[in-house]
């Protein structure tokens, strides 16, 4: 194969993941996302120098196609997905598509310009499986093939759904990973000391690359990566349970996450959007769970239950 086809959207940044999800399940094998914020300041969290760089809520995600599927089509797809978004209260402001070929070794090196190591926290570091990367003492590395890229760490969900993990994994754990897509919090969750992590996805494209990554990465034979819908049918019992997806699914899975959370266990909810905020807290508060901990980076929140009576160490206790 000596070309690619490149289709580049730009949308809202609020959009993001939405929009690289139906990206890869048209038929991409992967996607690339330019976004301003992640240069806002001239000097990032670990002291890199960051080029002035003008900010916009709009972002371009770029994805890449095989020569011999019909791109046509594909655009005219992935833009009748995008435009019902805001049905599921995302804003994706004046979208645009666009499209050209690239030779193959041109695709190879825009996946490297892309795509470089992370520090996420102190602890955890994020590493395109291609990198010989040497980390610092105590640094956890986590391997990752952004190939069918569902999550690479950098979005802003993914980042609180790991600071989330390393505030109440202490180890010994059993976790369940709600919408695993690439794995990366079930390898997160393994490396913070989690004895066992069961991961489901309703997607088995997600399940076979989030078992590739698993498998990228050694040690990891404590996670099991599976099809499954929310946690429907599911009876393992878990001392954490952690979920990086859209809020109105959210609300689905809250009784049953409270059904299989042992008491005094944890329920992380990541990928709420400020304006569906009340939907999920008031989801988690009928099912019985109590509030420990809110984050929040620009338009999005992670939140912390607990499964207590307790109510010394909860929101408004």
């Amino acid at each position: 194969m000596d070309k690619w086809q490149e289709l580049s959207v730009v949308v809202n940044r609020e959009a993001q993941e939405a929009v690289a999800n139906i990206l890869v399940e048209s038929g991409s094998q992967g996607v690339a996302i330019e976004d301003s914020a992640d240069y806002l300041g001239p000097v990032g969290k670990y002291g890199e120098l960051f080029p002035e760089v003008e900010q916009s809520d709009m972002i371009r995600i770029t994805a890449y196609y095989p020569e011999s599927m019909a791109i046509e089509a594909i655009k005219s797809e992935v833009s009748q997905a995008i435009r019902q978004l805001p049905d599921f209260g995302l804003k994706t402001g004046q979208m645009s598509l666009s499209h050209h070929e690239l030779a193959e070794a041109d695709w190879a090196e825009n996946w490297k310009r892309y795509y470089q190591p992370t520090r996420i926290s102190h602890d955890l570091t994020i590493v395109p499986s291609w990198t010989d990367y040497q980390p610092s003492q105590g640094e956890k590395i986590i391997k990752l093939d952004p190939g069918m890229a569902f999550g690479t760490g950098t979005h802003p969900t993914t980042k609180m759904s790991l600071y989330a993990l390393e505030q109440v994994l202490r180890g010994g754990e059993t976790v369940l990973d709600v919408g695993t897509g690439s794995g990366v919090l079930s390898i997160a969750s393994s490396l913070l000391g989690a004895k066992a992590i069961y991961a489901y996805d309703l997607d088995d494209v997600a399940v076979r690359v989030a078992q590739e990554n698993i498998a990228l990465n050694p040690d990891m034979g404590n996670i099991h990566a599976a099809t499954g819908n929310l946690l429907e049918g599911v009876d393992q019992e878990a001392d954490v349970i952690v979920a990086n997806i859209l809020a109105d699914i959210l609300v689905n899975l809250t009784d049953d996450a409270y059904r299989l959370v042992k008491d005094e266990g944890y329920l992380i909810l990541s990928g709420i959007i400020a304006e569906k905020l009340d939907l999920v807290l008031e989801a988690a508060y009928s099912s019985g769970f109590l509030l420990e901990t809110q984050m929040m980076q620009g338009e999005w929140h992670t939140l912390i239950f607990k499964k207590t009576d307790d109510l010394s160490g909860v929101i408004g206790g």
